[in-house]
């Protein structure tokens, strides 16, 4: 599972959707589903994470036991 995958999954769960995530942290939108195909920044990942109340290695879990 991709980071993305883990981040719309926790996001779901806390209902709010990628785009109102993106719109509230300041970040262009569709920036969130890059991290499907690639590893976000550790700072960007962080700040998603929190915005979810969550940690950045509760989201990387879920990506890692996904596959």
């Amino acid at each position: 599972m991709s980071v993305y995958t883990a981040v719309k999954e926790v996001a779901y769960k806390k209902g709010k959707s990628i785009y109102r995530i993106e719109q509230d942290l300041g970040l262009s939108n569709g920036y969130i589903s890059k991290w499907n195909k690639s590893m976000p920044g550790a700072d960007k990942l962080k700040e998603v994470a929190d915005y979810l109340g969550v940690t950045s290695a509760y989201i990387l879990n879920i990506a890692k036991k996904g596959k």
